[in-house]
């Protein structure tokens, strides 16, 4: 029997926290793995270690794959769920891009329903109405509690 794939978009905001641990949640039910996807377009705007941004800018693909495991440590915890967990940073491209692409062979793509964008009264971000409008499996829009 093949595996499943979720995959889940991340930016660092709660909604994108809500994303992960619903999609997580959902592949233990699926017996899937996860794919959590962080995209930046120039650099990535990532809150790393002291030292970092020197590193973010030589090897910005190395920090924001950092990012994605200490945001699943965080967002997790300790007793996290036995799931198979990939990371996929993607530099150059937008957010909907990474995460379409991604979720091109997926049965499944987990959203939150607003990122880090500055338009707060908006009840979809920008990312989350183009997965909803383009995506090629169902997509799921967590809110955040």
């Amino acid at each position: 029997m093949a595996r499943g794939l979720i995959v889940v978009g991340v930016d660092g905001s709660g909604e994108s926290r809500q994303a992960l641990r619903w999609a997580v949640d959902e592949a233990v039910l699926r017996q899937a793995q996860v794919l959590v996807v962080h995209a930046w377009w120039a650099l990535p705007e990532l809150k790393g270690t002291p030292g970092s941004a020197a590193d973010s800018q030589a090897n910005p693909g190395r920090e924001a794959e950092r990012f994605i495991h200490e945001f699943v440590e965080q967002t997790l915890g300790p007793d996290a769920p036995k799931v198979e967990i990939n990371a996929l940073p993607a530099q150059g491209i937008t957010a909907a891009e990474a995460l379409l692409d991604a979720a091109g062979q997926a049965d499944l793509l987990v959203v939150g329903s607003r990122g880090l964008g500055g338009f707060k009264r908006l009840l979809l971000g920008s990312v989350s109405q183009q997965c909803v409008q383009h995506a090629t499996c169902p997509v799921v829009v967590v809110r955040s509690a």
